[in-house]
């Protein structure tokens, strides 16, 4: 059977205030009957004083007084039992009774004056045996009750009787029946009170539990836009609901962005494949005539590059994100990989009759990066200007160390890029055609992965543009190895900070 938390709690708050309430009873009981055991005792012991001088002179008699003189002493004696409330006898050493303050009180003449047993021995100043009990005597009592006994001794100090002085223990049972009335009575109010004041901590405890518990459910169910509502201030509760709400939302947006970019995906696949087939079936069934067949399949060709290409580059972001290239750093000269990017793309550059500025081999730059990712990125950057340079125009290399960071920069002039497009440009996917001249081609990953490369390697990269005239784009790395186990964080899907990465923890690319 299920049992939720406030179940749960009020059960065992219950449990441990009753086990409480049950022992704090008991440990009072036996303190109060011990108390007032003590006292009637005490009281006992004063009077035994007094009584102690009339039994003396019994025992030495031998005999009871009679006429006058035993109604005297039966009346001395009854003042000083009423002076104690209670009530006293003398006995003699085989515990036949000899006179008695009360004899209603005694069912039986004789006394079993093996009461020592089960007494409790008390000093004596005058040097006599003392004792006291609880009983009634093995019924010569008629009732229960605190027992003080004295043994007499005559002139010669030897045993000549005892002296028994007793106070009821009605006093007790009453006090005990009015004692666990009252307590009983205290501790249901009590019980009633914590009851009442549980149920409305839990409700206001397990009232957010249940909106977080709601939300989640209805989370789990598939409506990603369901959030906690009504949980504020402080405490471990409400931060709960605050981290499902930020949860929440990450997923929400990671969910958005992956359904945009399979959104983007499926596009970009499907124009080269569109291209591709429709090509294709015009070989097949004859519309393209033989002389102009080799030039569409040419066009086939560079479609299928054109896909081969963006695969490889979804694939390399996949691998870069989740940590499976590792990022092999070390020292080298920033503008050996500049060279050798312009190089790489000399022939592309004298077509579109492009200047090239600024690149030389002379100086020596050095940074902390791995070569082969700062090669991709400068190739990427690279590509991208010569794309969006117009004939005759002019891309600039520039180098600048500042301080424990070097700044590369790759400048090329034509349209540039408008300022509303300035912020999504790292974004996957991201075109914005009409700012970046009449080509359209790419599938708008190259700039993504140029900025996930550059983070990964411990920099910064972003953006400048002046519409109509230019556009730059500038990167940093470090000229330092980082402390040992820094962390490196990727981009998300917006180009924003997303998942902390170690580098030292990738595994490298099959």
């Amino acid at each position: 059977m299920r049992k939720s938390i406030s179940v749960a709690f009020f059960s065992t708050v219950s449990t441990l205030m009753v086990l409480g309430i049950v022992l704090m009873g008991f440990s009072e009981w036996v303190l109060f009957k011990g108390y007032f055991a003590k006292d009637r005792y005490e009281t006992l012991d004063q009077v035994v004083g007094v009584a102690e001088r009339t039994a003396q002179y019994l025992v030495q008699e031998a005999a009871l007084p009679e006429g006058d003189e035993l109604e005297a002493l039966s009346t001395k004696l009854e003042i000083i039992g009423e002076s104690a409330e209670a009530y006293l006898f003398f006995t003699d050493n085989d515990g036949n009774v000899m006179l008695a303050s009360n004899p209603d009180m005694l069912n039986d003449a004789v006394v079993d004056i093996d009461f020592r047993t089960s007494a409790n021995a008390a000093p004596d100043p005058d040097g006599g045996e003392r004792y006291h009990l609880f009983s009634d005597l093995d019924g010569t009592l008629t009732e229960k009750s605190y027992i003080a006994v004295m043994r007499l001794v005559d002139s010669q100090s030897y045993p000549s009787g005892w002296l028994f002085l007793c106070s009821s223990g009605e006093q007790l049972a009453e006090f005990k029946q009015q004692f666990w009335s009252n307590f009983l009575l205290s501790s249901c109010v009590m019980l009633l009170c914590a009851s009442v004041l549980t149920k409305v901590l839990m409700h206001k405890l397990t009232d957010p539990l249940q909106k977080v518990t709601d939300a989640a459910q209805r989370f789990g169910g598939g409506d990603l836009s369901v959030r906690v509502e009504g949980v504020e201030g402080e405490g471990e509760v409400a931060d709960l609901a605050r981290t499902f709400n930020t949860m929440a939302e990450n997923i929400q947006m990671n969910d958005n962005s992956r359904g945009q970019f399979m959104g983007n995906i499926a596009h970009e696949l499907r124009t080269p494949m569109t291209t591709i087939k429709g090509f294709i079936d015009g070989i097949l069934d004859g519309t393209i005539p033989p002389e102009m067949q080799n030039h569409y399949l040419q066009l086939v060709s560079e479609e299928t590059g054109r896909l081969a290409r963006l695969i490889q580059n979804m694939l390399d972001l996949s691998k870069l994100e989740s940590g499976e290239y590792q990022v092999n750093a070390r020292m080298f000269n920033i503008w050996e990989t500049l060279t050798g990017v312009a190089l790489s793309a000399e022939q592309r550059i004298n077509d579109g009759m492009i200047d090239i500025d600024g690149l030389t081999m002379d100086e020596k730059v050095l940074v902390y990066a791995d070569p082969d990712l700062i090669h991709q990125v400068a190739y990427n950057l690279l590509d991208n200007a010569i794309k969006f340079t117009p004939a005759g125009g002019t891309i600039r290399f520039s180098v600048e160390k500042l301080g424990p960071e070097v700044e590369i920069s790759i400048w090329n002039s034509g349209q540039g890029i408008s300022p509303e497009a300035l912020p999504y440009v790292f974004q996957r996917f991201y075109k914005e055609d009409r700012s970046r001249g009449l080509h359209a081609r790419g599938a708008g990953l190259g700039l993504n992965i140029c900025k996930v490369l550059v983070n990964l390697s411990g920099g910064q990269i972003r953006v400048e543009s002046q519409q109509g005239e230019w556009c730059k784009f500038v990167f940093t790395l470090p000229t330092q190895p980082p402390n040992p186990g820094e962390m490196k964080r990727l981009p998300d899907e917006s180009g924003r900070p997303g998942a902390v990465e170690d580098p030292a923890s990738m595994k490298p690319v099959n």
